[in-house]
């Protein structure tokens, strides 16, 4: 690789968020869905990473949920 293309961490976020949105399309089409959900959250993470909100390991930051 040319030291004039590096990839970046958006670069890298960019494929896994890639990636991961056709592995939701594939599980989709197989009807399997915790397997399809579970993929949609890593997707979007890959998201929020992308955006800089990404939580903390701790669990400071609270996401909206379904009770």
């Amino acid at each position: 690789m040319p030291d004039n293309h590096r990839e970046t961490r958006a670069d890298r976020l960019g494929y896994i968020q890639s990636m991961l949105g056709q592995l939701r399309t594939m599980a989709e089409a197989e009807r399997c869905d915790l397997l399809t959900y579970l993929i949609e959250m890593a997707y979007i993470e890959a998201s929020d990473a992308m955006r800089g909100q990404q939580p903390s390991r701790g669990g400071d930051k609270k996401r909206d949920t379904v009770a």
